[in-house]
């Protein structure tokens, strides 16, 4: 594989009727709202003009449904481009990469030619993090990447947990970067995001995606919260027209369907449990319980490489994330699945079955 290479390219020719099933991209099982759809639609005519560049609807409607004061925020063109816009206005020296994790982080460290310090997650221990060894480890960097829930290993942290190291990072002016995209699909929380934090330390930058949760990856909408003074410095360093008008339409509607984030997350949580089980009782899968819309397996004791496994799906037209090139699983054998609908995941299941 590629070093950064995603999951599976939907765009490439499938095998078997003409159309694949995603199970790489890791996207709200329900799919698209209809009335964000509707909005979508309705809001074509818009192009013609440029976007607010002060994005002041979306805006708003972030502020209020996450609880953030709006001289706090920032919005991105998707999660992604906030962690490069950060780097590039920040500039850190050494940055501190838990691995594995979402290879985004590790790229736009490299876009910025930062050195990069890894501390390696026991695959022994599901990955979990033991922050008193990241405070050894990264006590001499400038800045730290944490995904919560980690992807693609699915392991959450607390809050406490969380602050614990944030407050040593703030001790020693160093940078902690959270990356909370999957929390939305949690049925709350309060438990585990430090985004209203980001008042209290400076030194905190905290993004979270509008994609994923909502199901339209391909209009790219995020947002991040950080301390006033460094969210000036992100305005002043951003394209003016970063979002585009109908991303900030489908922001705004999307945040306002309370049914629809409900019935998301009952679904979700249900059909994880369900998935996870399934995939427990396949000969040779040891899947590491999840805690969102995604299940990390190992594949080893199957016979076959995580890329042998995840070619003969390709075969029948099934795409999953072939994690074999993510650092810190360098010679171990996993993939991640999604958590799609019942019958997608029985697809799978059945699929994965025969080769297995």
């Amino acid at each position: 594989m590629e070093k950064f290479e995603h999951g599976g390219n939907i765009y490439s020719k499938a095998p078997v009727g003409g159309k694949w099933l995603d199970f790489s991209a890791n996207i709200n099982p329900l799919g698209l709202a209809p009335e964000v759809g509707q909005v979508i639609a309705d809001n074509i005519a818009g192009i013609i003009h440029y976007p607010d560049p002060a994005a002041r609807q979306v805006k708003q409607a972030v502020s209020a449904f996450y609880g953030l004061e709006q001289e706090q925020l920032v919005l991105g063109n998707g999660a992604a481009e906030l962690f490069y816009l950060f780097l590039q206005v920040i500039r850190p020296q050494r940055i501190g990469l838990p691995v594995p994790s979402f290879s985004d982080y590790q790229r736009a460290a490299e876009a910025v030619g930062a050195e990069l310090v890894y501390a390696k997650l026991s695959a022994e221990a599901d990955f979990q993090v033991d922050f008193a060894r990241l405070r050894r480890d990264f006590s001499a960097v400038d800045c730290v990447f944490f995904g919560n829930p980690n992807n693609p290993t699915g392991q959450l942290l607390t809050r406490a947990q969380r602050e614990e190291f944030m407050a040593f990072a703030e001790s020693k002016g160093i940078w902690t970067v959270v990356d909370e995209s999957f929390l939305d699909f949690l049925p709350t929380d309060s438990e585990y995001s430090v985004r209203a934090l980001t008042g209290q330390y400076e030194h905190l930058f905290v993004v979270r995606s509008l994609t994923k949760f909502f199901a339209m990856p391909g209009l790219r909408l995020g947002f991040a919260s950080g301390h006033p003074e460094l969210v000036g410095r992100l305005e002043r360093a951003k394209d003016v027209w970063n979002v585009n008008s109908l991303a900030q339409a489908a922001g705004v509607a999307a945040l306002g369907l309370k049914a629809y984030h409900k019935r998301s997350r009952e679904f979700v949580q249900q059909e994880k449990d369900w998935l996870y089980k399934r995939l427990g009782a396949i000969r040779g899968l040891r899947p590491i319980p999840p805690s969102v819309n995604f299940i990390m397996v190992n594949v080893e004791d199957t016979g076959l490489t995580s890329s042998e496994l995840t070619a003969q799906m390709r075969q029948q037209g099934i795409l999953v994330r072939d994690c074999a090139n993510y650092t810190g699983l360098e010679g171990r054998q996993y993939i991640r699945v999604a958590v799609r609908t019942r019958g997608e995941n029985e697809q799978m299941l059945k699929a994965l079955e025969a080769i297995v």
